[in-house]
């Protein structure tokens, strides 16, 4: 295997690849094109030359002058399709471009990042496939998911599906502008949405009263009568209810002519999607986004850096730095959409917590984990890595984040 063999999976990689797969579109594009005004030219020659042997007297025999030009026809179309043929081989050759250019810069082999065994077993193989089939009920592959059910023996509780087939039902009527099921769904459950502070239902009437408004002057009373819907929500929601009763002034002229105009912009569809996912998902105890989704993505991220650092790592050999599959070698910042939770990476050893190993406050007010706390014991007295201050290791405390 050559250097070039080894190259990490980094944007370089994608950029170059990106290229080949741009090269291979862009000629896919052009000889389709050409093909197609290729054909249509022979097509209405051959139409051309039928017609004018059509017009001939059918009784006499063929003429030198027609045989002629039939066998410049048949020539015309034998080179046409070899042209043809030519380009579709050429075309072949550009797409097995892209599978060496995938294989040159990226490296395929990736089980020195991987946990051995981490989907061993009956047990670990059932928890994977019903993760796998909560991701295709999350994402309204509900067939999917039932077939997945069926193909891997999994035990899942109806109960457990019902909500997943009601939230993509309420889904797909509202990508279909069809508010009723999402407003019967927010009715039902009023009470807990209030305790979360949610403001699904009022934005859900909201939105219905502005398809109302759309209605013209037709629908005016319509909407009028319509707004009694927003009393519950006035304490909170003053200023948008006056918003929306303000336009009602400009229903004659047409509200799309009016200051009101944003009421009506289609984003407003696009965010109550939005909204009822992420209620909806925090009120049944859901993570809006699906888990599989998520540990997928924090993979791509986290796979260059950790490929980079176990061939630098081989490079050194030092490869028993790395010896514990449970801890990463490097931070990896994931980004904020990835935190969840509090975590305290140990300055010391530059090690996340755990259990097993708590962070613990120095009688100075500096935090270490507990094994950093237990290298620097000499004799139960430690020095304070940040500041002079010596202390008795006993009198230090444990922190809960």
């Amino acid at each position: 295997m050559d250097s070039s063999d080894k190259k990490l999976p980094k944007m370089d990689s994608c950029v170059n690849v990106e290229r080949e797969v741009d090269k291979v579109l862009s000629k896919f594009a052009a000889v389709g094109d050409h093909s197609s005004r290729t054909l249509q030219d022979l097509v209405e020659h051959i139409s051309n030359i039928r017609k004018e042997l059509s017009e001939g007297n059918n009784d006499s025999d063929v003429t030198a002058t027609q045989s002629l030009v039939l066998n410049q026809c048949l020539k015309k179309v034998k080179d046409t399709c070899q042209r043809l043929s030519n380009d579709h081989k050429d075309l072949h050759s550009s797409v097995s471009k892209v599978g060496k250019a995938i294989d040159r810069n990226f490296i395929q082999d990736i089980s020195a990042c991987s946990v051995e065994g981490a989907f061993v077993g009956v047990e670990k193989r059932s928890l994977l496939n019903e993760v796998i089939c909560e991701h295709f009920f999350r994402q309204g592959m509900l067939d999917i998911g039932e077939q997945l059910i069926q193909d891997a023996r999994l035990q899942i509780d109806e109960a457990q599906k019902e909500p997943f087939f009601e939230l993509n039902r309420i889904l797909e009527a509202l990508k279909e502008h069809n508010l009723f099921p999402a407003l019967e769904w927010a009715k039902r459950n009023r009470e807990r949405l209030q305790q979360q502070s949610s403001a699904l239902e009022f934005k859900l009437h909201r939105l219905h009263f502005i398809e109302l408004l759309k209605g013209g002057p037709a629908r005016q009373m319509e909407a009028l009568l319509y707004s009694r819907n927003f009393e519950p929500f006035a304490y909170h929601h003053a200023k948008e209810i006056q918003t929306l009763m303000g336009s009602l002034l400009y229903v004659q002229q047409g509200v799309h002519n009016s200051p009101y105009l944003h009421l009506l912009d289609p984003i407003h569809w696009l965010d109550i999607c939005d909204v009822f996912t992420r209620d909806a998902c925090q009120l049944l105890g859901l993570s809006v986004e699906s888990p599989l989704s998520v540990a997928f993505a924090a993979g791509c991220i986290s796979l260059p850096s950790l490929l980079n650092i176990n061939h630098v790592m081989k490079q050194r050999q030092c490869t028993n730095v790395w010896n514990q599959k449970d801890e990463l070698p490097i931070e990896i910042d994931l980004g904020g959409e990835t935190r969840y939770h509090s975590i305290f990476a140990c300055p010391i050893l530059r090690q996340q917590t755990t259990e097993t190993n708590p962070p613990v406050r120095l009688v100075c007010g500096h935090v270490i984990s507990r094994d950093a706390l237990n290298k620097l014991n000499t004799n139960n007295k430690v020095k304070c890595p940040y500041c002079p201050m010596e202390q008795n290791a006993v009198d230090a405390r444990p922190v809960q984040f």
